[in-house]
């Protein structure tokens, strides 16, 4: 093709096609339209999302509250999963394992050098994070199982530490710390279970801030490039290892938020809460949820939630011996992720998404229908 006969690309209708003019989305008025700013419209919706957790909490008795925080903290945690596995493409068996290296950097941050627990919140996070860089390292030279075996090895080891190191992990036992006191402003009636839900809330809405502009950023494309084709990222520009510790990184650091949320909930730190199948139910989770959607992450906390609750209540009303009401949880998981394999491939949210285009098409085509007639 000779150089001097080649004709410019054309932009394509999408980018001549400037802002939107009149009504979209759903013909709402423009008062009611989110704006195009990303930070800004994310923003908003995290003050939108906060108000119905407050409205909720306050309504909660303190058990609901307690459930309430635990998706929270199950969301940080597969809100950063979702990102490396779905976005990204790699899978991770260990994010159990770096939980817990929040949930111990918050104990003892709180428990034995009395740092503010929003301090060690932030400081488990960092630590996490920089876990996450040496594990992305070695990460980002494997590939398929070798990967997923490298993480289980993590998830599977990390752990044992504890036992190794007693005095400084507290063993089998694990660390304890007290529980957050709410601000005096509050009233001295104000309920522990509530104020550990809203902490919880808060980390949840701060990562899916950060979460949310990061998918529609430049780093957020990169880490789509690299999933759909290593080599085309590569030939692009685009440093595909560091993209890989980028992304696990950043997943990571969610994860170490998540275990500091959970210590902040359950007042301990202790290697039986952060087993392989912390690790596998979070994988779970996010294909039950739908894989690289935020809002698949939260049907997937939800499910963590409540899928053992309700395997609880099925085998006490069908009065089942203690050894099948102890694995009827893992079976019921087992069911419902094959259920959702072969009926919704991309989760949850997946074929609600199907189900509002069905919807959508039907109501269009109705209006269209009584026209002619």
């Amino acid at each position: 093709m000779s150089m001097g006969t080649e004709t410019p690309a054309q932009p394509s209708a999408v980018e001549t096609a400037g802002p939107p003019v009149g009504p979209r989305r759903g013909g709402l008025p423009s008062w009611l339209r989110l704006p195009d700013q990303t930070l800004l419209r994310n923003l908003l919706l995290a003050v939108f999302f906060g108000v119905i957790l407050w409205i909720l909490s306050e309504n909660f008795d303190s058990f609901t509250n307690l459930r309430l925080a635990t998706v929270a903290y199950y969301f940080t945690a597969l809100a950063g999963l979702t990102v490396l596995t779905g976005l990204n493409g790699q899978i991770s068996l260990g994010h159990g394992a770096l939980m817990a290296v929040g949930a111990y950097s918050t104990a003892i941050l709180v428990g034995r050098t009395g740092f503010p627990l929003g301090a060690a919140l932030a400081a488990a996070t960092a630590i996490t994070a920089l876990t996450g860089v040496a594990v992305g390292a070695a990460a980002s030279r494997l590939r398929g199982p070798y990967l997923a075996g490298a993480t289980l090895a993590f998830a599977i080891g990390l752990p044992g530490l504890a036992d190794r190191y007693p005095k400084a992990f507290g063993g089998e036992n694990g660390l304890s710390v007290a529980p957050p006191t709410p601000p005096a402003s509050l009233g001295l009636d104000f309920p522990l279970e509530r104020w550990e839900a809203w902490i919880a809330c808060l980390c949840a809405l701060l990562v899916f801030v950060v979460l949310a502009n990061l998918l529609r950023s430049r780093v957020g494309r990169a880490f789509r490039a690299v999933r759909d084709d290593e080599v085309a990222a590569q030939l692009a520009g685009l440093n595909v290892a560091r993209t890989q510790v980028l992304a696990f990184v950043v997943s990571a650091a969610c994860a170490g938020l998540a275990g500091g949320a959970l210590v902040v909930v359950t007042q301990l730190a202790a290697p039986g809460a952060f087993q392989l199948a912390l690790s596998l139910a979070l994988l779970t989770g996010i294909v039950l949820g739908g894989l690289g959607s935020l809002t698949g992450a939260l049907w997937g906390a939800i499910a963590l939630v409540y899928l053992p609750q309700w395997s609880d209540d099925l085998a006490h009303s069908f009065s089942l011996s203690n050894d099948v009401q102890s694995n009827l949880p893992l079976a019921l998981y087992g069911i419902v992720l094959m259920v959702v394999i072969v009926a919704a491939p991309q989760g949850i949210q997946g074929a609600l998404r199907g189900l509002a285009r069905i919807a959508h098409a039907a109501l269009r085509k109705k209006p269209a229908t009584e026209e002619e007639a």
